[in-house]
Protein backbone atom coordinates (compact mmCIF):
# COMPACT_ATOMS: atom_id res chain seq x y z
CA UNK A 1 0.00 0.00 0.00
CA UNK A 2 1.36 3.36 -1.05
CA UNK A 3 0.47 6.58 0.74
CA UNK A 4 -0.34 9.39 -1.68
CA UNK A 5 -3.28 11.19 -3.22
CA UNK A 6 -5.69 9.09 -5.27
CA UNK A 7 -7.40 11.00 -8.06
CA UNK A 8 -9.41 7.86 -8.84
CA UNK A 9 -10.63 7.84 -5.24
CA UNK A 10 -11.61 11.49 -5.60
CA UNK A 11 -13.52 10.78 -8.83
CA UNK A 12 -15.37 7.89 -7.17
CA UNK A 13 -16.26 10.03 -4.16
CA UNK A 14 -17.55 12.80 -6.42
CA UNK A 15 -19.62 10.23 -8.33
CA UNK A 16 -20.94 9.02 -4.98
CA UNK A 17 -21.61 12.33 -3.27
CA UNK A 18 -23.01 14.46 -6.09
CA UNK A 19 -26.29 12.57 -6.49
CA UNK A 20 -26.56 12.21 -2.71
CA UNK A 21 -26.35 15.98 -2.33
CA UNK A 22 -29.08 16.38 -4.96
CA UNK A 23 -31.12 13.73 -3.14
CA UNK A 24 -31.28 15.89 -0.01
CA UNK A 25 -33.67 18.14 -1.97
CA UNK A 26 -35.55 15.18 -3.50
CA UNK A 27 -36.02 12.71 -0.68
CA UNK A 28 -38.81 10.19 -1.09
CA UNK A 29 -42.14 10.90 0.48
CA UNK A 30 -42.27 9.52 4.05
CA UNK A 31 -38.48 8.97 4.17
CA UNK A 32 -38.14 10.53 7.63
CA UNK A 33 -40.70 8.10 8.99
CA UNK A 34 -38.44 5.18 8.08
CA UNK A 35 -35.09 6.84 8.80
CA UNK A 36 -36.05 7.46 12.41
CA UNK A 37 -36.35 3.71 13.02
CA UNK A 38 -32.93 2.64 11.70
CA UNK A 39 -31.05 -0.03 13.62
CA UNK A 40 -28.40 1.74 15.72
CA UNK A 41 -25.78 -0.98 15.21
CA UNK A 42 -26.19 -0.88 11.43
CA UNK A 43 -26.10 2.91 11.58
CA UNK A 44 -22.77 2.78 13.47
CA UNK A 45 -21.35 0.41 10.85
CA UNK A 46 -22.59 2.68 8.07
CA UNK A 47 -21.14 5.87 9.58
CA UNK A 48 -17.80 4.26 10.43
CA UNK A 49 -17.61 2.75 6.94
CA UNK A 50 -18.40 6.09 5.30
CA UNK A 51 -15.57 7.84 7.15
CA UNK A 52 -13.08 5.02 6.59
CA UNK A 53 -13.88 4.54 2.89
CA UNK A 54 -13.70 8.28 2.23
CA UNK A 55 -10.33 8.68 3.92
CA UNK A 56 -8.73 5.51 2.56
CA UNK A 57 -9.95 6.13 -1.01
CA UNK A 58 -8.16 9.49 -0.97
CA UNK A 59 -4.88 8.76 0.84
CA UNK A 60 -3.60 5.72 -1.05
CA UNK A 61 -2.34 6.16 -4.59
CA UNK A 62 -2.81 2.41 -5.20
CA UNK A 63 -6.15 3.16 -6.85
CA UNK A 64 -4.76 5.43 -9.56
CA UNK A 65 -4.66 4.22 -13.16
CA UNK A 66 -1.60 2.19 -14.11
CA UNK A 67 -0.54 0.69 -17.44
CA UNK A 68 -3.06 -1.92 -18.57
CA UNK A 69 -2.67 -5.51 -17.35
CA UNK A 70 -5.15 -8.28 -16.72
CA UNK A 71 -5.45 -6.85 -13.18
CA UNK A 72 -6.91 -3.65 -14.68
CA UNK A 73 -10.19 -5.50 -15.28
CA UNK A 74 -10.89 -5.03 -11.55
CA UNK A 75 -10.78 -1.27 -12.06
CA UNK A 76 -12.88 -1.52 -15.23
CA UNK A 77 -15.51 -3.58 -13.41
CA UNK A 78 -15.47 -1.19 -10.49
CA UNK A 79 -15.95 1.83 -12.75
CA UNK A 80 -18.76 0.04 -14.59
CA UNK A 81 -20.57 -0.44 -11.27
CA UNK A 82 -20.13 3.26 -10.49
CA UNK A 83 -21.64 4.09 -13.89
CA UNK A 84 -24.59 1.83 -13.07
CA UNK A 85 -24.90 3.71 -9.78
CA UNK A 86 -25.26 6.95 -11.77
CA UNK A 87 -27.91 5.26 -13.93
CA UNK A 88 -29.76 4.31 -10.73
CA UNK A 89 -29.80 7.97 -9.67
CA UNK A 90 -30.89 9.25 -13.07
CA UNK A 91 -33.77 6.78 -12.97
CA UNK A 92 -34.64 7.85 -9.42
CA UNK A 93 -34.61 11.58 -10.23
CA UNK A 94 -36.84 10.98 -13.27
CA UNK A 95 -39.27 8.90 -11.19
CA UNK A 96 -42.00 9.98 -8.79
CA UNK A 97 -39.32 9.78 -6.07
CA UNK A 98 -41.21 7.41 -3.82
CA UNK A 99 -39.75 5.04 -1.24
CA UNK A 100 -40.34 2.26 -3.76
CA UNK A 101 -38.23 4.12 -6.31
CA UNK A 102 -35.45 4.79 -3.78
CA UNK A 103 -35.11 1.17 -2.64
CA UNK A 104 -35.58 -0.39 -6.07
CA UNK A 105 -33.37 -2.87 -7.89
CA UNK A 106 -31.46 -2.23 -11.08
CA UNK A 107 -30.72 -5.06 -13.50
CA UNK A 108 -31.59 -7.55 -10.76
CA UNK A 109 -29.24 -5.93 -8.24
CA UNK A 110 -31.25 -5.47 -5.03
CA UNK A 111 -31.33 -2.05 -3.33
CA UNK A 112 -29.06 -0.80 -6.10
CA UNK A 113 -28.50 2.61 -4.52
CA UNK A 114 -26.67 0.91 -1.66
CA UNK A 115 -25.28 -2.22 -3.29
CA UNK A 116 -23.66 -0.72 -6.40
CA UNK A 117 -21.26 1.73 -4.72
CA UNK A 118 -20.29 -0.80 -2.05
CA UNK A 119 -19.51 -3.39 -4.72
CA UNK A 120 -17.63 -0.77 -6.77
CA UNK A 121 -15.42 0.21 -3.83
CA UNK A 122 -14.77 -3.46 -3.04
CA UNK A 123 -13.55 -4.04 -6.61
CA UNK A 124 -11.48 -0.85 -6.33
CA UNK A 125 -9.88 -2.28 -3.18
CA UNK A 126 -9.03 -5.47 -5.08
CA UNK A 127 -7.57 -3.45 -7.96
CA UNK A 128 -5.43 -1.44 -5.54
CA UNK A 129 -4.54 -4.54 -3.50
CA UNK A 130 -5.56 -2.50 -0.48
CA UNK A 131 -6.85 -4.56 2.43
CA UNK A 132 -7.75 -1.44 4.41
CA UNK A 133 -10.23 -0.28 1.77
CA UNK A 134 -11.62 -3.82 1.50
CA UNK A 135 -12.27 -4.00 5.24
CA UNK A 136 -13.68 -0.44 5.33
CA UNK A 137 -15.98 -1.28 2.41
CA UNK A 138 -17.23 -4.41 4.17
CA UNK A 139 -17.99 -2.34 7.29
CA UNK A 140 -19.83 0.18 5.11
CA UNK A 141 -21.68 -2.57 3.28
CA UNK A 142 -22.92 -4.23 6.47
CA UNK A 143 -24.41 -0.95 7.62
CA UNK A 144 -25.52 0.68 4.39
CA UNK A 145 -26.94 -2.35 2.60
CA UNK A 146 -28.37 -3.66 5.87
CA UNK A 147 -30.26 -0.43 6.48
CA UNK A 148 -31.56 -0.32 2.91
CA UNK A 149 -32.73 -3.93 3.11
CA UNK A 150 -34.52 -3.23 6.39
CA UNK A 151 -36.30 -0.21 4.90
CA UNK A 152 -37.19 -2.17 1.80
CA UNK A 153 -38.62 -4.99 3.91
CA UNK A 154 -40.60 -2.56 6.03
CA UNK A 155 -42.02 -0.84 2.95
CA UNK A 156 -42.96 -4.20 1.39
CA UNK A 157 -44.72 -5.08 4.65
CA UNK A 158 -46.91 -2.01 4.22
CA UNK A 159 -48.23 -3.30 0.91
CA UNK A 160 -45.94 -1.37 -1.46
CA UNK A 161 -44.72 -3.25 -4.49
CA UNK A 162 -40.91 -3.19 -4.30
CA UNK A 163 -38.95 -4.44 -7.29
Amino acid sequence: MTLGFSYVGLIYLLMLMTPNLLWTKHQPKEYERYAGKENRILLCFERAGEVLVTCIALIFSDFNIRPWTDWSWWLAGSFFLMLLYEVFWIRYFKSEQTMRDFYSSLLGIPVAGATLPVAAFLLLAIYGKNILLAVATLVLGIGHIGIHLMHRSEIAGHGSDIT
